[in-house]
């Protein structure tokens, strides 16, 4: 596959938000001009091997936003090559008119196994099971440590009644006469003196090798039934704010013994009434009255475990910034702070006696009152 460090879109020439046309535009192309049948430079197949991925996951909507989120080890992760290489991508192969495409993929995936996997999904018509997202919304408190959460999903499973089989228990099932019980069908097309063979699932019994003349009355032959189920997840601490968790085979069950997909979760962390995040540490407004900002003194504040005392030094000034240590977001072995950003308040009116008593204090600090229209400034 394409190296770690490229770039899907710059490997075709096209920006982030580029059509499915444009994409398939320039895929034909970049193909065109390094197919490794016309051009004969060294590093042909290499490029064709990488523009050949990069169309194979940015033409396909669930892949694209797979790669999108997560980058090539999220497509690493969740597919394998056959999976990759689908068969709406060798339609679109042979439509480009580039060959036969079962022969270019054991030549170049010949070291990673896959053709041998591509060749056994086609044998039992197996598919691999859907991608499936839902939404989960959590608390500040939760992502700073963590925690265990339950999400209720409906997704598609085995059928019980018939195992899977899509075949009512108890009846029978015959060979397919297309493909003899194979599930594939071999196709030779002679060019002058080249014989070119496909090999393509069996349109008759969809790649199982079998008809089915009783189809299972649960899930009408499918052999996948919608069924809600909950699941626990772990919510990792420092977890972000619209950020996706993903579930290895959480997500529909495959066809004809597939492998699962994956269940996505996307993460909306709740605002908290008082309390604000920003990076791994909490931010908190706190406002005090004048004469606990000169004299000192302590105010309790909200943390994520509760209230907690702090302490203000005398002659604290409007717009300290103040802080609990460790009372902040966790993230691997490490914890934030909490910020108390320190805003003294001064009111707005003022008795008879409070302003005597302030005008007594402005004569001690040697606070001068300026006259109406005045300035303590000569230019």
């Amino acid at each position: 596959m394409a190296s770690e460090k490229k770039d899907y879109y710059e490997t075709l020439g096209v920006p982030r938000n580029a059509s499915k046309e444009d994409i398939k535009k320039s895929f034909r192309e970049l193909a065109l001009k390094n197919h490794p049948d016309r051009n004969k430079s060294e590093d042909a197949e290499e490029k064709f091997k990488e523009i050949s991925e990069a169309y194979a996951v940015l033409s396909d909507d669930e892949k694209r936003r797979t790669y999108d989120a997560y980058g090539v080890e999220g497509i690493r992760g969740t597919y394998t090559q056959e999976d990759i290489y689908n068969s709406r991508f060798r339609d679109i192969f042979r439509e480009f008119g580039f060959g036969d495409f079962n022969d270019l993929f054991n030549r170049f995936f010949r070291n990673f196994g896959g053709f041998d996997r591509f060749q056994s999904t086609v044998e039992t018509g197996s598919m691999r099971g859907r991608d499936i997202e839902t939404s989960l919304d959590v608390t500040l408190k939760d992502v700073a440590f963590g925690t265990q959460k339950e999400v209720e999903v409906s997704k598609m499973r085995r059928c019980a009644h018939c195992g899977g089989s899509g075949v009512e228990p108890g009846t029978n099932q015959k060979t397919c006469p297309k493909c003899r019980g194979t599930g594939r069908i071999q196709y030779r097309t002679e060019r002058g003196f080249a014989q070119m063979i496909r090999i393509l699932p069996c349109d008759m019994c969809k790649g199982s090798g079998i008809i089915v003349e009783h189809p299972c009355n649960a899930c009408r032959g499918s052999g996948l039934e919608k069924t809600s189920t909950r699941i626990q997840v772990s919510i990792p601490p420092g977890t972000e704010d619209n950020s996706y968790l993903v579930v290895r085979g959480q997500g529909d069950d495959g066809e004809k013994g597939g492998s699962p997909g994956d269940l996505f979760i996307s993460i909306r962390v709740l605002p908290h009434p008082y309390l604000t995040r920003e990076g791994l540490d909490i931010l908190y407004q706190a406002e005090i009255d004048f004469p606990l900002a000169a004299l000192g003194g302590r105010i309790a504040v909200p943390t994520l475990e509760g209230e907690n005392e702090l302490d203000i030094p005398p002659g604290t000034q409007n717009g300290t910034i103040l802080r609990l240590r460790g009372k902040g977001i966790g993230a691997q072995r490490i914890r934030g702070d909490e910020l108390i950003h320190i805003e003294v308040k001064i009111p707005n009116k003022l008795t008879p006696k409070q302003r005597e008593l302030v005008e007594e204090l402005a004569k001690e600090l040697g606070v001068e009152k300026l006259k109406k229209g005045s300035s303590r400034w000569r230019l």
